[in-house]
């Protein structure tokens, strides 16, 4: 399995103002990601595809992700004006000791990175801008943009089109309303898409002389790719590169041909080029047989062999009941991947149930997140926090994290708060609940 950890976050003092901030990678080129509208540097980690793409960048470049001023994780402020916010880019830059880095702008971010290469040559050794634009089309009628975003905002309506492949998965729709609602309160969005509706850098763009690349995907449905081609097309000397695809999201769907692009610009080289790995959002189960050991030496070892092979065949017909897929069984517990949470919870709780009747108390832990399908086994972080949250279990008891319990939300389940932990291996605190039949 894969032992990667997640980054820390830290906090950078932009003013008086705490900016939220993580590096992943030690390469001696820095990347600093300028995020769009919406950003939370903890939770999009809980988002298909998104540590993928990280890490995939963090091979050939030290990698600086940030929540703005007013979102995520960042101090929530009035409006920030697009100055704060480069000096917000400022702050983080030193606070991790970058001189000079490439600096790539997402969606609202590519205006704000363009002011801040012409305005700071000396501190972007390249720019990248993605889904990005020089105008914004919020400027007209824009009352009633606002009203209408502010009306749906935090149920994932907003973010459909920018994320159109993610609805057609299980829990896409939840996923991204819990993005907008940790993103930014209706109140600070509403003050924030009244500020990106002023932007208009047209007047800098001929006066960037960083060697500049602009990407865009051609059937943008957030951001029409004519406002890319614009954009580049302003820009002296830009390199415009289209690809396939609607989404808005960067690290959504197919992304090799994209990330080798970034690598090859902002190394020269593709010298990391990676394996193909699919990787899907899906709900883990671990269950793992209390005092199996002590069992095991009680009954003797044809005892509990027999016990065992029941304990594995009750496993594999109550995952497939709940239509899930049985990835191996450990000894004395199993790995199970769902592409329903709420299956997944019930599943565990007739499992659980049914060893309980042939004498073996069962603990269990859930938790939903980005897998990678490797042949026949998975890796990930959703992987090692599944079995970190069964690790907290008592007897007989199904633990999930707080993500399961959003994502199930009006499901009919029920669950009793468990408290806050730490797990072995995972940065911060997570809140945990016992799942009831």
């Amino acid at each position: 399995m894969n032992d990667f950890v997640l980054p820390a976050t830290r906090y950078a003092l932009s003013g008086d103002c705490s900016i939220a901030y993580q590096v992943m990678g030690e390469a001696p080129i820095d990347l600093v990601m300028v995020p769009g509208v919406v950003s939370h540097v903890e939770f999009f980690h809980e988002t298909p595809g998104y540590t993928a793409f990280l890490r995939r960048l963090s091979e050939f470049a030290r990698v600086i992700t940030f929540d703005k001023r007013g979102q995520g994780l960042s101090d929530r402020v009035s409006a920030p004006s697009l100055e704060e916010r480069m000096d917000d880019v400022r702050a983080v830059m030193d606070a991790v000791g970058s001189k000079r880095a490439a600096v790539m702008g997402f969606s609202e971010g590519s205006p704000m990175s363009a002011l801040f290469a012409a305005t700071y040559p000396e501190r972007v050794e390249k720019l990248l801008l993605f889904g990005g634009f020089a105008l914004s089309a919020m400027a007209a009628d824009f009352e009633a943009k606002a009203a209408e975003r502010l009306k749906s905002w935090g149920t994932g309506e907003i973010l459909k089109q920018a994320w159109p492949s993610l609805i057609a998965k299980p829990g896409g729709i939840e996923v991204m309303a819990k993005i907008e609602r940790l993103s930014a309160s209706p109140g600070a969005i509403r003050a924030l898409t009244l500020l990106n509706a002023q932007i208009d850098v047209r007047p800098i763009l001929p006066t960037i002389r960083i060697p500049t690349l602009v990407m865009h995907r051609t059937g943008d449905l957030q951001v029409p790719i004519a406002a890319g081609r614009a954009l580049a097309s302003q820009i002296p000397d830009a390199k415009f590169i289209e690809y396939p695809g609607e989404d808005h999201v960067y690290w959504s769907g197919d992304v090799e041909a994209f990330l080798g692009d970034i690598e090859e610009f902002v190394t020269g080289s593709r010298d990391h080029s990676s394996v193909e790995i699919e990787r899907i959002l899906a709900t883990v189960l671990f269950t793992d047989i209390v005092d199996s050991t002590r069992s095991a030496a009680a009954m003797g070892d044809h005892a509990w062999r027999r016990l065992l092979d029941n304990h594995d065949q009750i496993a594999r017909q109550t995952v497939e009941k709940f239509r899930g897929n049985l990835i191996k069984t450990t000894g004395d517990g199993i790995l199970a991947t769902f592409d329903g949470p709420g299956r997944a919870v019930r599943c565990a709780l007739a499992f659980s149930a049914a060893a309980g009747q042939i004498g073996l108390p069962l603990r269990a832990g859930l938790h939903t997140g980005e897998i990678e399908l490797r042949d026949r086994d998975v890796g990930g972080i959703a992987i090692h926090a599944a079995a970190r949250v069964m690790a907290q279990a008592e007897a007989s008891e199904v633990l999930v994290s707080r993500v399961v319990t959003d994502l199930v939300a009006g499901a009919g389940l029920k669950f009793a708060e468990r408290g806050s932990h730490e797990l072995k291996g995972i940065p911060g605190r997570w809140d945990l609940f016992a799942a009831q039949a």
